[in-house]
Order: structure tokens, then C-alpha cells, then sequence
């Protein structure tokens, strides 16, 4: 894929090497980069281009659960029932998640049983549960999950359905996000704006709990945290969240891709990039 030059506000040649390593791939990609200083570095590759969210609509669904609390309109507390039927957004019909194609299948022992949200919540983040995403998303709704994204300047962030919708996945109603859109949302949660200062640094401590680490933390040094977001499906690869320099600098970042013919060539792409990134922000 060709990637057009757009401005970045980083000296050197970031842009240009990301590119390089981006082009040297098999599939669609998108790239966005900002710290937090001010005035703030940052770079933009495809950024405002439209992709299929996959699990990176999570945290999306986590902001807006923390928006809810914070109005009364929930408890993060409170019990729900864990259950595994779920209505398509297309035409209200049934369909139930199979554990062994959920990246965290622990939550299917407990199918009856009461959870808190909390704890759901945790689980949706850190170990992408689907289960937990659905049965949360049907607590705060799917429509007032977007508007709240709206709020944010985060125009191309849509979360539409449930997880494994297969029925709204065959009509192309699919959850997306832009690069861009996720660096906004990201950004906010860093400076603790978004929801109140409170729930940023809770969702700060859950995405620092993740447990998928091969792209944005994976060639970075240990000292260095990242509270991120993943997500994946066939033939993409996603990370999203923020990084921690010790003594350095604070950034977000986000890569982003479709299309893959290998996927696991595409993290490892990411992982590069991820590490470029890094140097350009620690080096100053």
C-alpha cells in the first residue's frame, strides 16, 4: 500500500521510516501519534480513515459505562445476571457467543450467575471478553455509547451491535473507529478529562492490566507503561492506548489495519513501529 505524505510535527525522518515499514506490508494500515506536551508532537498516517473497530470499541463502551456512573444512571457495583443470549441489531433474532472463538472462555462457567459490572468490565478490557462486552453494551446501549463519542470530537468512532452480530456483520453494520477518533478518546482519558478526573485514572489502571502486549509494549523497555486496547479479527491487527516514559514524556498512539494476509507479520510490523515511535519521543 502507498501511504501519502502528510505533515508531522516530529524533526527527523519518523514519518518517513514509519512508512517504509508500513509499505513493506501486505495489508491497509493507519497511524496516529500525539504527546501530551505541549506544544504537542504528532503524526498522522490515514488517521481519519473509516476501519472495522474489533475489539477496540471496548473502550468506547468502558468511557460510557464511567459516564453512566458518574450520572446515576448505574452502579459499577451493582450485580447483572451473566447470560449468553443476545438480540442482532438487524431483525431482533437470537444469537448466543461460542466460548472457544471468545479470547477469555473463564466467563461461560459462570452463565446464571450474578457479576458485577466492575468486574465485567474489567474482564471486557483486559482479557477482550466478548461475553462481557455484550452483556455490558445491553446495559448502556449501543447508540449512547456513539453520542457520547460525539462529545468527544470523536466523529468516526461508531459502535452499532453487539460482538459476533453475524447477521448485521453480513449487511456491513460493523462497529468502527478511525486513528484519529481513538487518539482523541485516548488523549482524554490520559489528561483525565474524560468522564472526571476520578474514572480516567480507574480506566488508566485497567488498560495498564492488559493482557495482550505483542504490538504497542512489545519491543519497549520494561520501566515504560502502556494502558492500552487491542482488538483483532481475521485479517486485523489493532493497539490503542497510552504510553508512560519515565522521566520522559507521555504519548498516545495508535496503529491500526485491515486487509492483512499475515497478521502475525502485522503486529510485529506494529511492534516496530512502536519501538520508532518511542525513540522519536524519548530522544526528544
Amino acid at each position: 500500500m502507498s501511504i501519502p505524505t502528510l505533515p508531522s510535527s516530529f524533526s527527523g525522518t519518523l514519518d518517513e521510516d514509519v512508512r517504509a515499514v508500513l509499505d513493506g506490508g501486505t495489508g491497509d494500515c493507519a497511524v496516529a501519534v500525539r504527546s501530551l506536551e505541549a506544544p504537542p508532537r504528532t503524526l498522522l498516517i490515514n488517521a481519519h480513515e473509516t476501519f472495522h473497530a474489533a475489539s477496540t470499541m471496548k473502550t468506547p463502551v468502558m468511557v460510557e459505562l464511567y459516564r453512566q456512573a458518574e450520572e446515576g444512571r448505574i452502579d459499577l457495583d451493582d450485580t447483572v445476571r451473566v447470560e449468553n443470549a443476545f438480540r442482532s441489531l438487524v431483525d431482533g433474532s437470537r444469537y448466543a457467543l461460542a466460548p472457544e472463538d471468545d479470547s477469555y472462555d473463564a466467563l461461560y462457567a459462570h452463565l446464571g450467575e450474578q457479576r458485577s459490572i466492575r468486574t465485567l468490565m474489567r474482564e471486557m478490557i483486559t482479557a477482550s471478553s466478548n461475553l462481557a462486552t455484550n452483556i455490558l453494551l445491553e446495559t448502556v446501549g449501543a447508540e449512547r455509547t456513539t453520542e457520547s463519542m460525539r462529545r468527544y470530537g470523536a466523529d468516526r468512532i461508531q459502535v452499532r451491535r453487539g460482538v459476533e452480530d453475524m447477521t448485521a456483520y453480513r449487511r456491513g453494520l460493523n462497529n468502527e473507529a478511525s486513528a484519529h477518533d481513538l487518539l482523541v478518546l485516548f488523549e482524554q482519558i490520559a489528561r483525565g478529562t474524560a468522564v472526571s478526573e476520578r474514572a480516567s485514572h480507574e480506566m488508566i489502571e485497567i488498560l495498564k492490566a492488559q493482557e495482550h502486549n505483542d504490538m504497542i509494549p512489545a519491543r519497549l523497555p520494561a520501566s515504560v507503561e502502556v494502558a492500552h486496547k487491542t482488538g483483532w479479527i481475521p485479517g486485523l491487527r489493532h493497539d490503542s492506548g497510552v504510553v508512560f516514559v519515565p522521566e520522559g514524556p507521555t504519548y498516545v498512539v495508535v496503529l491500526l489495519s485491515q486487509n492483512l494476509e499475515n497478521e502475525e507479520a502485522g503486529a510485529q510490523a506494529f511492534a516496530r513501529v512502536s519501538r520508532m515511535v518511542f525513540d522519536a519521543m524519548a530522544g526528544g
